[in-house]
């Protein structure tokens, strides 16, 4: 079978982490050009062929919500100018925090954010660390959902602590703290927050025993930082030793990088998919996804199995 041509291009929101992809890959990243009119409106142009090629698209869509409409219109150029298969690589999949009506009258965001894609004439969609698992069947198309933690674990073995403790800093986050526990035959510890509204904490407390202990914090998406902040605070008033976070999404927004400064982490370990808007505090560690990407971009040009980056235990 024939392999297509492989294009890979990247709208505004991140193209430091989509140049390192194509540079990953073996390519360059495509050219396109945006134009803008005077009332903000623009329009983007692939500036060389895609016709019969396998396109890839990079883009988080994170806010501002332009960057949700330069993917869509991206998606529909490359339809238009006869592209073979169009995939969407979206390292950070932007309102996936509404994934649900948690209240009457709301949106399903999430839902809205996956039709529009589908209408847009995607084939194919690789995401990272969804907020909720279930966003995958919001898809009428080809659904890939990558785990962060082939890039987390070899840097957690390489601290060389002794004593390690997995931490979910909410009820939610359980599972996905389990599942680092249970490879790194770790115990696990939970924090039970009630929330007073969007952003805010009324009260926490730790389920189990940090005591002695290096506390391994382990989210999705760290936005102001109040959580996980709390969290690190509360574990060290409860006798650990160390307290670090992991999180594979940087959204940090309002207070965020003041709320780092100020806790009582020795460490926050996160991943390029959001382009950091300020500067990196000292406690902050980034590590890149674009590895990872580059070798799924490869897979599915190439018709291989990809099944390896769905499972726990893959180390890259």
């Amino acid at each position: 079978m024939k392999i297509a041509p492989v294009s890979i291009f990247s709208g505004n929101s991140n193209t430091a982490l989509a140049e390192k992809i194509a540079k990953r890959y073996g390519s360059e990243l495509g050219k396109v050009t945006f134009s803008r009119f005077s009332d903000g409106e623009f329009q983007p142009a692939f500036d060389q062929t895609i016709r019969g090629h396998d396109v890839f698209i990079i883009q988080s869509t994170n806010p501002p919500t332009d960057n949700i409409m330069e993917l869509l219109m991206m998606v529909d150029a490359a339809r238009r100018a006869s592209a073979r298969k169009v995939v969407v690589i979206l390292p950070y999949f932007g309102f996936a925090r509404q994934d649900r009506k948690d209240k009457p009258r709301v949106p399903i965001g999430a839902k809205l954010i996956a039709n529009l894609l589908t209408a847009s004439g995607v084939d194919r969609v690789v995401s990272m660390d969804l907020h909720a698992d279930q966003i995958q069947g919001f898809f009428d198309v080809p659904f890939d959902h990558m785990y962060a933690s082939s890039i987390f674990v070899p840097y957690l073995q390489s601290l060389n602590l002794g004593n390690i403790v997995m931490a979910s800093p909410d009820a939610g986050g359980a599972k996905r703290a389990a599942a680092y526990a249970k490879f790194l035959k770790t115990d696990l510890v939970i924090c039970f927050k009630q929330r007073g509204g969007a952003n805010k904490i009324e009260s926490m407390r730790v389920i189990g025993d940090v005591r002695g202990k290096d506390v391994i914090l382990v989210d999705d998406i760290i936005d102001t930082a109040g959580t996980i902040a709390k969290a690190a605070d509360l574990m060290m008033e409860e006798g650990a030793t160390s307290v670090r976070a992991m999180a594979t999404h940087a959204v940090l927004s309002g207070n965020a990088f003041e709320n780092i400064r100020k806790s009582a982490l020795t460490e926050l370990i996160l991943t390029d998919s959001i382009l950091m808007k300020g500067e990196a505090c000292d406690k902050m560690s980034i590590l890149s996804t674009a590895n990872l990407y580059a070798d799924v971009i490869k897979r599915i040009s190439e018709n291989e199995s990809i099944t390896e980056h769905f499972e726990f235990t893959t180390i890259l």
